[in-house]
């Protein structure tokens, strides 16, 4: 039996002590956030105590990588994954399946099962909510720091190619988010056809 509040404090402790202090998005907030949305969301299709255990799982563990690394962080995350949670208990076959879910996370995204639909709606969750702008100034401030970015320009005009190529992949998500987030693109837009180049 896989010890799913053992392995959580674990991980979240890991998360805390080890991600490094200039993630301003991908902090330990996006983390909670993205398991929280992945659980409303499994409420929602119903799904069974053990998939809702897996998913949580990979979504606690989904962006541990960034603590070592930011290009390919998916694959840091599976390792770590791997090292970590046959100390919880928890089966091979389990652990293949989270670290399944993990890797379809990366962008551009093609989840092949309900869980990694789930999971990879819950991880930009917050493209069609209210608080887009103000999360997304932190992954601003982030890509900046990291020299993604050199300005805002740079920023919005980056978001509105993402938000042009994004698509949600549950029902829930399309029809819950997907209109907010056309929103926010136009609004985008707008502010990048404001520009002088």
């Amino acid at each position: 039996m896989a010890d799913f509040e053992g392995a959580k404090k674990h991980i979240l402790q890991h998360l805390e002590e080890n991600l490094p202090e200039h993630l301003s998005y991908h902090s330990v907030d996006h983390t909670l956030d993205v398991y929280a949305v992945a659980m409303d969301l499994s409420e929602h299709y119903g799904l069974d105590p053990a998939d809702r255990q897996i998913l949580a799982t990979a979504a606690l563990l989904h962006d541990v990588g960034f603590v070592l690394t930011y290009e390919g962080h998916e694959k840091k995350s599976v390792a770590y994954a791997r090292e970590v949670l046959p100390k919880f208990n928890y089966s091979s076959e389990q652990i293949d399946r989270i670290a399944d879910l993990i890797l379809s996370t990366q962008v551009p995204q093609s989840p092949k099962s309900q869980l990694a639909r789930i999971l990879c709606d819950a991880d930009p969750d917050y493209l069609g909510r209210k608080d887009f702008f103000v999360t997304g100034s932190r992954l601003f401030h982030e890509f900046k720091t990291l020299g993604f970015v050199g300005n805002e320009q740079d920023w919005n005009k980056l978001q509105q190619r993402f938000l042009e190529s994004h698509d949600y992949h549950t029902d829930y998500s399309k029809e819950h988010r997907e209109p907010v987030k056309q929103m926010h693109l136009e609004q985008v837009r707008e502010i990048v056809a404001g520009y002088d180049d």
